[in-house]
């Protein structure tokens, strides 16, 4: 057992040291993931990777029921926090833009959230609330792929799953989402 999942068992536990004990040990990787996110950003953009993870660790920290049954699940939960945070940025934006007209979404084109103006951050997140609904597993793969930012070996590892099944799981999600948000418009 390594020693975030050791930690993530005193804390579900209740043990109040262990949040201060996680930080030092997942910081890096969630900074490195919030920093490649953040990297291809357009210009004016305010937030910044450090505040990204920052404010993702204090929804986890915060939430009352933090029960992470391992390294995996605790990445899966930080993906899910991530993705709330921008989500609700987007919307922030979008709601100062109403009435704007709308840009034709190529996901072939969209890879991960970083890359991807608000307008389709919300598309994307309103698309995938359906999906979960239909396939809770190949949801999960595309918030670990589009807003964590992971590589498709990296998703794979996270969900326990072969490489080969997580890139077929996100050709299938593409496809869906694209056919998702095609019809709504």
């Amino acid at each position: 057992m390594n020693d975030v999942t050791r930690i993530l068992e005193a804390a579900c536990e209740g043990d109040p040291k262990a949040g201060a004990e996680l930080l030092p040990l997942v910081y890096s990787e969630l900074r490195r993931l919030a920093a490649v996110k953040m990297a291809n950003q357009g210009p004016g953009q305010t937030l910044q990777a450090t505040a990204l993870v920052h404010e993702a660790y204090l929804r986890l920290v915060r939430d009352s029921d933090h029960t992470w049954k391992n390294r995996s699940h605790f990445f899966a939960a930080s993906a899910e926090a991530m993705r709330h945070i921008l989500v609700d940025r987007a919307r922030r934006k979008a709601a100062l833009r109403r009435g704007a007209g709308r840009v034709p979404l190529n996901l072939d084109d969209v890879i991960v959230a970083s890359e991807a103006p608000d307008e389709y951050v919300l598309l994307i997140n309103d698309a995938l609330e359906k999906l979960a609904r239909h396939d809770a597993s190949t949801a999960e793969l595309v918030k670990l792929r589009f807003f964590a930012g992971f590589t498709s070996a990296q998703a794979a590892d996270l969900l326990g799953i072969s490489e080969r099944t997580a890139k077929r799981m996100w050709a299938y999600a593409r496809a869906w989402l694209f056919k998702e948000i095609s019809s709504e418009r």
